[in-house]
């Protein structure tokens, strides 16, 4: 058993503000994301200037932002923000749904590459490709505020939450930062390295994402006010099913079309 780090969740007070762990992960997951994209744009040859990158990320931030609220109003808590409509705003209390804020991105990029005339499944292999480090800092985040915590086990490694009851529970967070941060990440660059064909690293994302996210649920605490769902499943197990379909259909679809 290891006892939970006292991390205090936030880093500064300055009067009424405070800087949070939380949010600087998400600063230093978008900066990490410029240089990634900047770098990929010139190994794969897409146009992007500094200024159009800027507006892409510009895009990708709201697509982040209002898909991954609105994802969570209707996937997680419906019922509660239809009674409460303006809590929906209250975004600084919490609440973001990673499957919403992906399609928010995915849309946010997509009206981008048809306004700036860019190949859409290019930019696409290259915008996903930036997501996972993003995506294993706010796990890390998570862990830090003590919350998304995983089941209760008798693993070594198990840790002690403070608002998870006095026994151990899986680290769940930390796994889903390797697997979704740093695994997927160095898989999806060495097939940019390889200079994979254009949609490959695209439908990758979304199969192994879905099958890591899958498979992270079962040690992860489901959400308190949903439970287990259909089957015995997690909302996040049903809300993967449909990006491993996907994944699976884009990668059948463009080795079909190169072996024709």
């Amino acid at each position: 058993m290891i006892s939970f780090p006292q991390i205090d969740p936030v880093i500064v007070r300055i009067g009424p503000l405070a800087v949070r762990w939380y949010g600087v992960m998400y600063l230093l997951g978008f900066a990490a994301s410029y240089f990634i994209i900047r770098n990929l744009a010139r190994l794969r040859n897409l146009p992007l200037t500094r200024d159009r990158l800027a507006d892409l990320l510009f895009y990708a931030v709201l697509g982040v932002i209002l898909g991954g609220r609105l994802g969570y109003v209707l996937f997680y808590n419906f019922s509660f923000f239809m009674s409460h409509p303006l809590q929906i705003f209250a975004v600084w209390e919490g609440g973001m749904s990673f499957h919403g804020g992906l399609l928010g991105v995915v849309l946010a990029s997509l009206l981008y590459c048809l306004r700036f005339k860019l190949p859409v499944l290019l930019t696409g292999d290259i915008v996903v490709t930036a997501a996972p480090i993003g995506l294993g800092l706010g796990r890390l985040g998570n862990f830090i505020n003590g919350e998304l915590y995983g089941r209760v086990t008798d693993v070594p490694w198990g840790v002690v939450f403070p608002g998870g009851g006095p026994l151990p529970r899986h680290p769940s967070q930390l796994y889903e930062a390797v697997l979704e941060g740093l695994v997927l990440f160095v898989f999806l660059w060495v097939l940019h390295q390889r200079k994979v064909s254009t949609g490959i690293p695209f439908f990758c994302f979304f199969l192994l994402y879905g099958v890591f996210r899958f498979s992270v649920e079962f040690f992860r605490q489901p959400d308190a006010h949903l439970g287990f769902l259909w089957g015995g499943a997690t909302m996040g197990q049903l809300l993967s099913l449909p990006m491993i379909l996907f994944g699976v259909a884009g990668l059948i679809g463009r080795w079909r079309r190169e072996a024709a």
